[in-house]
């Protein structure tokens, strides 16, 4: 878009992206969760993995929504930067953890 233009389907694009890492951090959760019980198969590195992994994707988070804010980029663009890290490692764990599958199969 050409600067000063407004993007009428920016909050909607922000909206959808804050939708699909809710959507994969469920799923996260859950297959962790079931991995811990016992019904999922997971590495058994997994729940330090699960822990470490947070103050990286914050840090990442933060320095990126901190680059676009300082490049002047408008507050969906700042938005969508800041939540980036964190979407793509949703999506790789979901991807990750769905390869693995239920025990009982």
């Amino acid at each position: 878009m050409e600067t000063g233009m407004i993007d009428p389907f920016a909050p909607l694009r922000v909206a959808l992206e804050a939708a699909q890492i809710g959507v994969d951090s469920s799923l996260v959760v859950a297959m962790r969760v079931a991995g811990m019980m016992g019904l999922w198969e997971t590495d058994p590195g997994e729940v330090t993995r699960m822990v470490a992994e947070k103050p990286y994707a914050v840090q990442e988070s933060f320095w990126a929504a901190m680059t676009a804010a300082q490049r002047g980029e408008a507050p969906d663009r700042v938005m969508s930067a800041g939540m980036e890290p964190i979407l793509i490692r949703t999506t790789d764990n979901v991807q990750r953890l769905g390869q693995q599958g239920p025990r009982w199969l």
